[in-house]
């Protein structure tokens, strides 16, 4: 038995030996396994500190842009169809353009389903204005008071409340050069702008200053051209007699005109008091036709006159002067608030010598479309008269 037991105990020793030898191993199997694991680390470093290898940065790169490649997938995707959204609705919309009505008038081209050229954009000004008959056939206008004839035969084309007596604001002027021309007054010589030529009745500016000196001819011109007020003043106290015996040349003037029911009371037309009726205004126009130079300086676009170290542009007070699509022999314009916008003219169609006088008009280009609307009508429905009157003439 004792071998046995002896046996046993060397057996239980070795055991416990070897337990003894694991446990004292291990640290130092953990402390090498740190030191590989530093080590390690240190060529890492090291290794990220050197350039990378050509294949190695080659490589890098390729993964790098593979990567961005496949995140820039879904956005591209998202692209498309945002893209395919949007051309759906395009198709959508010119489809809607396609079968909606378009709108056309004299006035305005017709609207396209796409956006309109900034040319199309004009402003209704500069348009041509639209044409409305009424259930005689007459044009329908915006002048309170119109009366329009054919010179040639005396022939009424149009009017409305051709009799009645109204201010008549600057086409007062008219008036004004036939008088300063039958005065025969030297029209070279030299006129002065001074205080008495200042508006102290309804305080409008000029851009004529105390001092200017201009030749009768230039005051002439820039009255009926611009309507200066300041000029018409002048040409007025600068004939024999001042002023006051001038307003009386224009009323003997109207008189032997058979205007009976025009007055004057000033050469501006600034006061309300200088009035006339239609029918006296296109007999007016008549006669101030007759005279080159009221011809010539009504009709005149602009001019420049030097005034003092400056020179001034001033501009036809009436728009269609510069129009291709008028002969234009005489106008002029007038406007106070008294009587409105007015407008007289001696106009050439279908070759017959057309007077107009349109007053009170109730807007700032209403007297100018009135005009256009006229002549449209004479050019269309009433072109069979005017054709009468010239063969009537020729024969």
């Amino acid at each position: 038995m004792k071998p046995r037991l002896l046996l046993a105990f060397l057996l239980g020793l070795s055991v416990v030996h070897s337990g003894l030898n694991a446990a004292a191993a291990a640290p130092s199997a953990g402390a090498s396994k740190a030191g590989k694991a530093t080590k390690a680390a240190g060529s890492q470093a090291r290794a990220a500190a050197k350039p990378a290898p050509k294949s190695t940065a080659k490589t890098a790169g390729r993964t790098s842009a593979k990567a961005a490649v496949r995140v820039a997938k879904p956005s591209a995707r998202a692209e498309a169809r945002r893209a395919k959204a949007r051309s759906v609705a395009e198709a959508r919309g010119r489809t809607a353009a396609k079968g909606a009505p378009l709108r056309v008038s004299l006035r305005k081209q017709p609207v396209l389903g796409k956006t309109a050229p900034a040319a199309a954009l004009i402003a209704p000004a500069a348009a041509e204005p639209e044409l409305t008959l009424d259930a005689h056939g007459l044009p329908q206008l915006g002048s309170a008071a119109f009366y329009v004839a054919n010179q040639t035969n005396g022939e009424v084309l149009l009017e409305r409340n051709a009799s009645s007596v109204l201010p008549i604001a600057s086409i007062t002027k008219l008036m004004t050069a036939m008088v300063v021309l039958d005065s025969g007054q030297g029209l070279s010589e030299e006129l002065v702008i001074s205080e008495g030529d200042i508006d102290t009745l309804k305080g409008t500016g000029s851009r004529l200053v105390l001092g200017t000196r201009l030749t009768r001819e230039q005051m002439l011109n820039l009255a009926l051209m611009s309507s200066e007020n300041r000029a018409a003043s002048a040409l007025a106290r600068h004939y024999p007699g001042g002023e006051q015996a001038f307003v009386v040349a224009m009323n003997i003037k109207a008189r032997m005109l058979g205007l009976a029911d025009t007055r004057f009371h000033d050469s501006t037309g600034l006061t309300p008091l200088n009035v006339s009726s239609p029918r006296d205004l296109a007999k007016m126009v008549a006669a101030a036709a007759a005279y080159p130079l009221i011809r010539e300086f009504s009709t005149t676009p602009e001019r420049y006159v030097e005034i003092g170290a400056r020179q001034l542009r001033f501009s036809n007070t009436n728009s269609l002067v510069k129009s291709p699509d008028w002969q234009i022999a005489v106008q002029k314009t007038g406007y106070i608030s008294e009587a409105g916008r007015c407008l007289v003219m001696q106009a050439w169609i279908h070759q017959q010598p057309v007077v107009m006088v349109l007053m009170d008009s109730n807007g700032r280009y209403t007297r100018t479309a009135d005009a256009q609307r006229v002549r449209k009508w004479l050019e269309t429905e009433g072109a069979q008269r005017l054709a009468a009157a010239h063969k009537g003439r020729a024969g």
